[in-house]
């Protein structure tokens, strides 16, 4: 452990999930950094970054939102979404107002730390490099996908997923977080969409493969049609680590509890399943394996139980603290 006032978690995603396991994480007494993904190009995101030659900031809105200390009328404000106006329809207010900070500050990742110390934020979030990337797909049957925001709808299973440019430099200040964190969360998030476009930064994934903090990995609860379509949790692993070329996790949280039939039935619809926990594979790998119910339905909506969540990881902190102390 380190001498730190506070452990140090820092935690590499993007998507709806790292918000959802942000805000139970920020309850507790933890120095929080959240590395976030920049390969979106769909929605108010896209638009941003193709007028204003800009990262796309939607995925760094929902992660400074989710650890904001404010009035909760400001995080309204902040994440309202105009539903019609020529021209604003669309685009959220937070958004627009990181594209107005980045024009004034002439700096991106400047307008993120500006825009946390309006918004008080518990914690460091930090964009995977300063500038935008393309993520692009390669397919089993040897086609290309382009664009974060295609790849899901193109109806092929993915073999492997790449950035161009390919000169992107990570900020350091991301690389001396993953140097002196006392553990590293990967996910939850799309697997292929919103986790892996941060690891494949060059020297972010060598940082998280060499670091000396322990490794966890919160396996989506369920999979991800044009993503993950019957995977089970060691296809995730195995996904991270072949992209990776390293064996870099420690542990693995997966969700034993139940999902109602119902809300089984509707995701199924839309060819999404639980993901299965097949414990023997994970312990092959070399994987120390957490089960528990980590499952929240919101509006039949299924999310992690970010209290639940925050809760077994900062106990792996207190677990690693008492071994040193």
């Amino acid at each position: 452990m380190s001498t730190k006032q506070h452990p140090k978690i820092v935690i590499i995603g993007g998507g709806t999930g790292l918000p959802v396991l942000l805000r139970g994480l920020k309850q507790y007494a933890v120095d929080i950094t959240a590395i976030v993904t920049v390969a979106d190009d769909g929605g108010s995101s896209g638009r941003l970054r193709d007028e204003l030659d800009m990262p796309p900031p939607g995925d760094i809105r929902n992660v400074l939102a989710a650890l904001s200390d404010v009035e909760p009328l400001v995080v309204e404000l902040f994440q309202h979404r105009f539903e019609n106006g020529n021209g604003l329809s669309g685009h959220s207010l937070g958004n627009l107002i990181l594209a107005a900070m980045t024009s004034i500050t002439g700096d991106f990742v400047r307008a993120v730390r500006e825009m946390s110390k309006v918004l008080n934020v518990r914690g460091k979030v930090l964009p995977a490099a300063n500038k935008s990337v393309v993520l692009h797909a390669e397919m089993e049957d040897g086609t290309v996908v382009s664009g974060e925001s295609k790849i899901p709808y193109s109806g092929k299973r993915i073999k492997k997923v790449f950035l161009t440019p390919e000169q992107i430099e990570p900020l350091p200040e991301a690389i001396e977080e993953i140097r002196q964190a006392d553990l590293i969360v990967i996910g939850p998030g799309s697997l292929y969409t919103s986790i892996l476009p941060n690891l494949l930064v060059p020297k972010i994934g060598q940082e998280v493969c060499e670091a000396k903090a322990k490794k966890v990995y919160v396996c989506n609860v369920m999979t991800q049609a044009g993503e993950t379509l019957h995977y089970a949790a060691s296809d995730h692993v195995k996904a991270l680590y072949n992209h990776m070329g390293c064996a870099f996790l420690d542990l693995i949280l997966v969700n034993n509890g139940h999902i109602p039939e119902d809300i089984q039935q509707r995701y199924a619809e839309e060819r999404s399943e639980p993901v299965e926990d097949d414990v023997d594979r994970l312990v092959e790998l070399g994987l120390t394996v957490i089960r528990d119910c980590i499952v929240s339905y919101e509006d039949r909506v299924i999310r992690h139980d970010t209290k639940k969540v925050a809760a077994l990881l900062v106990s792996l902190l207190e677990t690693q603290e008492n071994r040193t102390s």
